[in-house]
């Protein structure tokens, strides 16, 4: 396996999914969304997995105006708006692969096995 983990150290449930794999010793890489970010062919790849970028958004984000510009945007124009607002991602954002998650699924990432 290949895991790789996108959160913020301040994000609870990324704490969680990194003492997840910590505690069946699995390896895992850690990706700061606040020092990096998601490149956008990990993005798109991401959006695949999930089925939509719709999944992505974290309905419960602190930046509520751009949550809203979100809604009265274009289809087409909303997954772009989405990558350039990374704060507003669900978090932790766990990839294996082709596979990935978005919040904290230990049920998945336990089929990943």
């Amino acid at each position: 396996m290949n895991i790789q983990i996108f959160g913020t150290a301040k994000s609870f449930d990324t704490k969680k999914a990194q003492r997840w794999f910590k505690e069946r010793g699995i390896r895992f890489q850690m990706v700061d969304l606040r020092e990096k970010g998601l490149s956008r062919g990990e993005y798109d790849s991401v959006c695949r997995a999930l089925g939509g970028w719709q999944a992505l958004a974290d309905p419960n984000a602190k930046d509520r105006d751009a949550l809203a510009l979100l809604q009265w945007l274009d289809e087409n124009q909303q997954a772009d708006k989405l990558f350039e607002n990374q704060q507003l991602l669900r978090q932790p954002i766990v990839r294996n692969g082709r596979q990935a998650t978005a919040g904290y699924c230990p049920e998945v990432w336990e089929s990943w096995k």
